[in-house]
């Protein structure tokens, strides 16, 4: 197990709610950040504030190379073969959107994603198949919030032209089989996408090893700031797709006549960059890697069997997911309303989040409209388990 002495990193998780110490299990939506990331930010807008990659002064020069230097710390930590396919978005979702938006599709070509899938990783699917005439395809889960693994065999074909699947379900916390999965796309010529969102705070991301051509991911799932994320993309498919967003920085010549394209990575960040996110982006991953992810992961791991141990002993509750989930325990309490229950542990303290999670065909192949959430991060402690079961427990009395 982390040492709690952790905790001291983030300075939110000293504040108090409605009296009580903060426990905060909300992370799968966003996790909060170390004081070495705010200090990256902090000290971009103090020392080096300004725009990049056009200006000759010093503090132009000095944000240009704290930002490309945010890009090779990221391309080490993820194993890009290069800088140039590490292309910075606003987040995960932006990245999604951007593939989406370059890729080129026939009427009667397929797209397959799956039934985990939250709704960034649905909607431009669905966008891309109205635009094109494709069809959109879903690979089914068992009760246990599990990929039918087989009917994912069946539903492969030569018109499967596009995979998008998540690596690690932000409801269920179900880890999928992606890079396999990539495997049997491939020989079928498939182009894959995957969603890492929910994997980069908890697993070890290789993009060579996953064999993919496109990996997405929030800055802020792994405790860098909103507003940032990366999509990284193989380079010789980067080179060959066109554009999305026009504007500056993605051009090397403008006449009202045509317009030649600038190379890689610059191709696809149209306009001024969040320099102060990739910075503090990079500033998050030697946060974590200076930890350690398989040491992060074990005690991740720990704390989601004793609360699965622990939330089981609650009367009436129902435990979504299979049992060997990663960063996040989905359950509901029987004649409770997941927002009253979230409502009333707040109040104690306990921030978890409730609802669909932006999964609601998820919610419904199980027939409910919601859950509540509790999902971890490296700060998290035994005492933090211990304190949400003892607020379930009283609030489902409370409740019922």
């Amino acid at each position: 197990m982390l040492t709690p002495s952790l905790k001291a990193d983030f300075p939110i998780l000293s504040e108090k709610v409605n009296g009580k110490p903060l426990v905060y299990l909300d992370n799968a939506a966003t996790t909060q950040k170390p004081i070495a990331v705010l200090d990256a930010s902090r000290r971009y807008y103090e020392k080096i504030n300004s725009n990049i990659h056009r200006g000759t002064h010093h503090l132009a020069r000095e944000a240009t190379a704290a930002h490309e230097h945010a890009r090779e710390t990221i391309t080490k930590y993820i194993n890009a073969s290069s800088p140039d396919e590490v292309i910075f978005t606003s987040g995960c979702t932006d990245g999604i959107n951007l593939v989406s938006n370059i890729l080129s599709l026939s009427s009667g070509d397929e797209i397959l994603i799956s039934a985990l899938e939250h709704h960034s990783n649905i909607v431009p699917w669905q966008m891309l198949a109205q635009r094109s005439g494709a069809l959109l395809r879903v690979i089914p889960c068992d009760d246990h919030g599990v990929l039918d693994q087989t009917a994912f065999q069946q539903l492969l074909s030569t018109k499967t032209k596009i995979l998008a699947i998540t690596w690690v379900s932000n409801a269920f916390g179900t880890v999928n089989p992606v890079r396999e999965m990539t495997f049997a796309a491939k020989k079928f010529g498939t182009t894959v996408l995957i969603d890492a969102a929910q994997a980069i705070p908890h697993l070890e991301v290789d993009v060579q090893a996953l064999g993919a051509d496109f990996v997405v991911f929030s800055g802020h799932k792994v405790y860098a700031p909103t507003g940032i994320g990366v999509l990284w993309g193989r380079k010789s498919l980067l080179e060959v797709l066109p554009p999305w967003r026009g504007g500056g920085e993605m051009i090397k010549e403008v006449t009202f006549e045509k317009t030649t394209y600038n190379d890689l990575p610059f191709k696809y960040e149209a306009g001024t960059p969040n320099i102060e996110g990739a910075i503090a982006l990079a500033a998050a991953f030697d946060y974590v890697h200076g930890i350690g992810l398989a040491e992060i992961q074990a005690h991740e791991e720990t704390l989601i069997h004793q609360a699965a141990a622990a939330l089981s002993e609650i009367p009436g509750i129902h435990l979504y997911g299979p049992a060997d989930r990663i960063g996040a325990i989905s359950f509901a309490i029987e004649g409770v309303h997941h927002y009253d229950l979230g409502t009333l542990i707040d109040q104690m303290g306990i921030a978890v989040r409730t609802g669909h999670h932006c999964c609601q065909p998820l919610m419904a192949r199980f027939g409910i409209t919601g859950t509540t959430r509790a999902s971890f991060a490296l700060y998290n402690t035994t005492e933090d388990i211990e304190s949400l079961a003892n607020a379930l427990t009283k609030a489902a009395t409370m409740l019922r």
